[in-house]
């Protein structure tokens, strides 16, 4: 039975180092090619994401640093992804990013992974 992220390369967007590997086993789990972490915004080559990746997991605060511009550039490039972040002001995240989901933490593994593949068009919203 396929699992909910088969074959998908994911980029993870994800400073704290402990939740990054957690996030990258948990992608291999349900079934992604690929997971590839970033913890800092330098590390990622905007122009090449699309080309690269299938889906993107995005802490919305990197190192003290806001991710909605490179969320903005997903939006536009239409790379699917989900906000996961302790930060939870959900009304502003819904007002910028209608449609997108925000998984707050702590998050449960389930919840992230359907997200995810929800945003990515498989799966069907509860």
């Amino acid at each position: 039975m396929p699992t909910l992220l088969d074959g998908l390369r994911i980029l993870v967007l994800e400073d704290e180092f402990l939740i990054a590997m957690d996030v990258e086993q948990l992608c291999r789990d349900h079934g992604a090619q690929e997971v590839v972490i970033a913890r800092d915004l330098t590390e990622i080559d905007d122009r090449k994401v699309a080309t690269e990746f299938d889906a993107a997991i995005v802490d919305l605060m990197l190192g003290g640093t806001s991710t909605l511009k490179f969320a903005a550039g997903l939006r536009e490039t239409g790379v699917p992804f989900v906000f996961a972040s302790g930060y939870s002001d959900a009304d502003e995240i819904k007002a910028s990013f209608p449609g997108v989901r925000l998984v707050t933490k702590p998050y449960s593994g389930d919840d992230l992974v359907e997200a995810v593949a929800l945003a990515y068009g498989r799966g069907s919203p509860v």
